[in-house]
C-alpha cells in the first residue's frame, strides 16, 4: 500500500478570492514506512501573498517570483501521487486549492475518495479535544520545534508521525515499582517466557526441622 503525506502553503485562505498555492510537499509511505521518495516545490502564484499568509509561512513575493508556476510542476506532481492514497490534515482546505489550480489548467481534479483526512481521524479518537497539527504533536510527544513557520515539507514530516500514531496509538504506562515503561498495546506473546527464575533448594536438615515444627504445632493445637 503506497500512501503520500501531502501539505500545501498558499497566498491566502480562500479560493473565492483567487488565492493560489505557493508550496507543495509530499512524502511517500509504503505500509506506513517512509520510502525516502519526496516531492517538493515552491510555486510562483503570479499574484501577491497576503499579509496574513506571509506571517504564517514567510514566503515573500520576491522569494516566489523566480519559481516555476503550478502548471510547470503539475505533471511531475500528478505523476508522484498517481494511484496512491493521499494523507492530508484538514483535507478540505488543501483539496480545494489543488483542484482549483488543476481546473485552471484543464487537468482532472483529485477525487476525495482517495484521500484520508487525519483531522477526521483525530476528531473520532479525541472528540472535543484540540486536534491541530501542533496539538497532536504535543499529544504524541512529537518534537515540532522546527515548526517556527509553516512549511509544507516540515509539516509532512510531522504529519507522518501523527498519522502513524493515529493508526496505532501507543499509550505507555509507567510502572512505579521498577521505573519501566510498559506498552499495553504490545501483542508480544512471548512476554514472560524469557524471565529467569532463581530456584532455591531446601536442604535435608531444613526439611527435617520443618517436619518437626509441624508435628509439634499440630500436637499443641490438638490438646489446647
Amino acid at each position: 500500500m503506497l500512501e503520500v503525506i501531502l501539505d500545501t502553503e498558499t497566498t491566502g485562505l480562500s479560493i473565492s478570492e483567487k488565492h493560489k498555492i505557493v508550496e507543495i510537499g509530499c512524502v511517500e509511505l509504503k505500509n506506513q514506512i517512509p520510502t525516502k521518495k519526496i516531492f517538493h516545490a515552491y510555486i510562483n502564484p503570479n499574484r501577491k501573498v497576503s499579509d496574513e499568509a506571509f506571517k504564517v509561512h514567510g514566503y515573500s513575493d520576491k522569494f516566489l517570483n523566480d519559481k516555476k508556476t503550478f502548471k510547470e510542476i503539475s505533471d511531475d506532481f500528478l505523476s508522484f501521487i498517481k494511484d496512491k492514497k493521499l494523507i492530508i490534515h484538514n483535507a478540505s482546505f488543501d483539496l480545494s486549492f489543488l483542484n482549483y489550480e488543476l481546473s485552471l489548467i484543464d487537468k482532472k481534479k483529485i477525487n476525495k475518495e482517495y484521500v484520508v483526512d487525519t483531522l477526521d481521524l483525530a476528531r473520532a479518537k479525541f472528540p472535543g479535544s484540540q486536534n491541530s497539527l501542533d496539538a497532536l504533536c504535543k499529544r504524541f510527544n512529537i518534537d515540532n520545534s522546527r515548526r517556527e513557520k509553516h512549511s509544507a515539507l516540515v509539516d509532512c514530516e510531522l504529519l507522518k508521525e501523527v498519522y502513524i500514531n493515529l493508526l496505532d496509538q501507543k499509550e505507555p504506562k509507567l510502572n512505579l515499582e521498577n521505573n519501566e515503561v510498559i506498552n499495553l498495546s504490545s501483542n508480544n506473546k512471548t512476554l514472560g517466557k524469557n524471565i529467569k527464575r532463581k530456584v532455591i533448594k531446601i536442604s535435608s536438615n531444613e526439611l527435617e526441622s520443618h517436619k518437626k515444627y509441624l508435628k509439634s504445632s499440630l500436637s499443641k493445637n490438638y490438646y489446647s
